[in-house]
C-alpha cells in the first residue's frame, strides 16, 4: 500500500456502509458493476465483495470471452474460460455485460496468420460472432459487439477485419449478434470517446452506419480510463453522452478507472475522488446512461501498474480492502451531489494495451 499510517487514518470513510449498486438502482440506473477475471476468484475477501449485489449488480469478464480463449483454432470453440464469470453472475443474479465479440487485439494467432479474402473472412466472422453470442443467448444484458475499431483521429483502425472487409465488418458483426442473441443490448465500445472530439465523432459515424443499414445498435460504451487531474469535465462528459443518446442509443460507462501517479497522498487521492464523482455524476445526469462499470475495484487486480510505470491505485479499494476516498466521490455522485464541478482539464490521449 502506498499510504502512511497517518494518511490511511485520514482517508477513513464516513460512508463506509454505502453500497454502490443499491444507490445506483435507487437513483434510477440499472446497475453499478465491475469487471473481474478468473485468477482473482481465489481471493475469498475479494469474492465476498464482488458477489455482494448491494455493491455490484453487474459483472463483466475482463478476458474470458475474448477471441484467443473462445476460438483458439479455426472452427474450434471453447467457452470454458468465459463461463467462469458468466456462471458466477448467474449464481448471484447479477447482470452480465458480455465482452467482446470482435476486437483487433487478443486474437487467436491463426486469425492474423491466415490469408483472407472478402468471401472467406465474411464467412469466418459470421460464424465466430454467431457461435459465441448464441452460446450465451439469453444470459447477457449486453454485448460489446465491436471493441476499439477507431484511431485517435476518428478514422477506422487498420486491422485484419477492416483491411479486408472495410466498414462492412461492423455491419456483419452487429447483424450476426442480433440474430444470435436477440434479447441482448448491442454496443460499440471504445476509449477516448468520453468527451467531444474526432474520435467521438467517429463513434457516432459507426452508430449511423449500423442504423443506416437497417440493423440494430442499442448503445455506446465509454471505457473511461482516465488519469487523476486529467479527467474530462462533467459538462464535457454530459454533452458527449447526449451526443450519442440523440442518435437514439443508450450509453454506459464500461471500464472506469482513474490512475494516479504514485505514491498516493492526500492531494492526489482527493483529486481522484473529485474525478470519480465527475464521471459517475455525468452518467447520473443523462437519462439514457444506463449504468457504470469499474474496470475491477481492487488495486492489486488492476491492469494499470503493469502497463503504466509509476502509476497505480486506480480503483476504489486499496490492497488491504479499505476504500479510497474516491468511493465517497462515487457515493456523492450516485446521490446527486454533483453540483460542485471540477476545474476544466485536458483529455487523456493514449494507445490502449492488450489486456483491457
Amino acid at each position: 500500500m502506498h499510504l502512511s499510517s497517518t494518511l490511511a487514518a485520514a482517508v477513513a470513510l464516513p460512508l463506509a456502509s454505502a453500497q454502490l449498486n443499491q444507490l445506483a438502482q435507487k437513483a434510477g440506473k440499472l446497475y453499478f458493476g465491475t469487471a473481474t477475471d478468473t485468477g482473482e476468484l481465489t481471493n475469498a475477501e475479494y469474492v465476498s465483495i464482488l458477489t455482494n449485489t448491494k455493491e455490484f449488480g453487474q459483472l463483466t469478464p475482463a478476458n474470458g470471452m475474448k477471441w484467443q480463449f473462445i476460438e483458439p483454432e479455426n472452427g474450434v470453440f471453447n467457452f470454458t474460460e468465459g463461463e467462469i464469470v458468466s456462471n458466477l453472475a448467474a449464481k448471484d443474479k447479477q447482470l452480465l455485460r458480455c465482452h467482446n465479440l470482435v476486437w483487433h487485439s487478443q486474437l487467436a494467432p491463426w486469425v492474423t496468420a491466415t490469408t483472407w479474402d472478402k468471401a472467406n473472412l465474411t464467412a469466418m466472422l459470421r460464424e465466430h460472432v454467431y457461435r459465441e453470442a448464441s452460446h450465451w443467448r439469453g444470459q447477457c444484458y449486453a454485448w460489446d459487439v465491436v471493441n476499439e475499431g477507431l484511431n485517435e483521429d476518428g478514422t477506422y483502425r487498420s486491422d485484419v477485419f477492416y483491411d479486408t472487409l472495410g466498414d462492412e465488418y461492423f455491419k456483419i458483426a452487429f447483424e450476426e449478434a442480433a440474430r444470435a442473441d436477440p434479447g441482448a443490448k448491442l454496443y460499440y465500445n471504445d476509449y477516448n470517446i468520453e468527451s467531444p472530439g474526432p474520435k467521438s465523432e467517429g463513434a457516432k459515424r459507426i452508430v449511423r452506419l449500423i442504423q443506416d443499414a437497417g440493423l440494430r445498435i442499442d448503445g455506446v460504451g465509454l471505457q473511461s480510463h482516465f488519469i487523476v487531474g486529467e479527467t474530462p469535465t462533467i459538462d464535457q462528459q454530459i454533452s458527449n453522452m447526449r451526443g450519442f443518446t440523440d442518435l437514439g442509443v443508450d450509453v454506459a460507462i464500461t471500464e472506469l478507472d482513474i490512475r494516479l501517479q504514485l505514491p498516493a497522498d492526500a492531494e492526489n487521492l482527493a483529486q481522484q475522488s473529485v474525478d470519480y464523482r465527475t464521471s459517475v455524476g455525468a452518467c447520473m445526469q443523462v437519462k439514457r446512461c444506463v449504468g457504470v462499470t469499474v474496470w475491477d475495484f481492487y488495486d492489486p487486480f488492476s491492469w494499470v501498474p503493469g502497463v503504466f510505470a509509476g502509476f497505480g491505485d486506480a480503483t476504489l479499494y486499496f490492497d488491504n480492502f479499505t476504500k479510497h476516498p474516491a468511493y465517497n466521490g462515487v457515493v456523492e455522485a450516485l446521490t446527486n451531489n454533483t453540483k460542485c464541478k471540477p476545474r476544466p482539464s485536458k483529455m487523456l490521449k493514449r494507445s490502449k494495451p492488450l489486456i483491457v
